[in-house]
């Protein structure tokens, strides 16, 4: 059992993934405050061109 836990210990493909997923974790964090403004105004943009779209579709 003891060697079951070691062996558990010593692994690090497991912590190779985790740090991966905390370095796009970052990554994402950083681009959302860094662009933040500028992917809001650009969605914005995108679901009233959308809905105008739509509607000019339906009406």
């Amino acid at each position: 059992m003891n060697a079951k836990i070691r062996r558990f210990l010593a692994e690090e493909e497991g912590v190779t993934a985790l740090e991966y997923g905390l370095l796009a974790a970052v990554v994402a964090g950083a681009l959302v405050v860094i662009a933040g403004p500028a992917l809001r105004t650009f969605f914005t943009t995108l679901f009233t061109q959308l809905t105008a779209a739509v509607t000019a579709a339906f009406a």
